[in-house]
């Protein structure tokens, strides 16, 4: 970006997700962050790798405006929404209806409420729950209900946090094709940034990119960074 200042550079390479030199530091003085950047140029599904302390949730909790930047610009044109490991730490109301109701436009009508409820269930393939108690759904349910419910928020970026992490690999495989489906679709298009672990998952992006020491480096393929790392594989990066 020699010679132009951020805002140049957004008009001239328009993308998603745009982070510049982006720092942060805990008030203990802990740097987690420094001088990030990076942008995703489209939608899609994109992964990020790396070892634990890399900056990789914190980065997430920047991009969602739940935490500021010490420094650096972010500039986004989707609506986030951040996803957890946990999907009982954001399912809060006791039927699926219910929970998904806490998520939708404040404006919409009783009739335009129980329509988008049906529809954002039947994205994440769910339409036939919507009266059942959340407790009685598996891991991987759960996961998805979170999915419909940051749909029914009108987002379309999608943070997620290791979203499979406490899934068996049946839910696993179900909550990525899940995703990519969402993001490959021809009506609302999605974009989600996807942290992961898991090798194995990078077969299903549309680009992935290591972070270490709270840097994001270059998009690659995923199946040119799972080579990379193919020592590693079977276990956790």
């Amino acid at each position: 970006m020699k010679g132009l200042n951020f805002s140049d550079h957004i008009r001239r390479n328009p993308s998603v997700l745009c982070l510049e030199k982006v720092c942060f530091s805990w008030p203990s003085g802990m740097k987690v962050l420094d001088k990030c950047s990076f942008s995703i140029p489209r939608e899609g599904l994109w992964m990020l790798v790396g070892p634990n302390g890399s900056g990789k949730s914190t980065l997430f909790r920047l991009i969602s405006g739940m935490l500021k930047p010490t420094y650096g610009q972010i500039h986004c044109t989707l609506k986030p929404s951040l996803m957890f490991q946990n999907p009982d730490h954001q399912l809060l109301l006791p039927s699926c209806s219910s929970d998904l109701c806490l998520s939708l436009p404040k404006e919409l009508t009783l009739q335009q409420r129980t329509k988008r409820i049906q529809e954002v269930l039947q994205q994440v393939d769910l339409g036939d729950i919507g009266s059942r108690p959340i407790h009685t759904l598996s891991g991987g349910q759960k996961q998805r209900l979170a999915l419909a419910g940051a749909l029914a928020s009108d987002a379309n970026l999608l943070l997620l946090d290791e979203p499979t992490a406490l899934l068996d690999p049946a839910s696993q495989k179900v909550v990525l094709n899940t995703v990519r489906k969402l993001c490959q679709g021809s009506s609302k298009r999605i974009t989600a940034l996807w942290i992961t672990h898991r090798l194995e998952e990078l077969q299903y992006c549309d680009g992935a990119a290591r972070m270490e020491k709270g840097k994001v480096g270059p998009w690659l393929s995923g199946d040119l960074l799972m080579q990379r790392f193919k020592p590693l594989a079977g276990r956790r990066v």
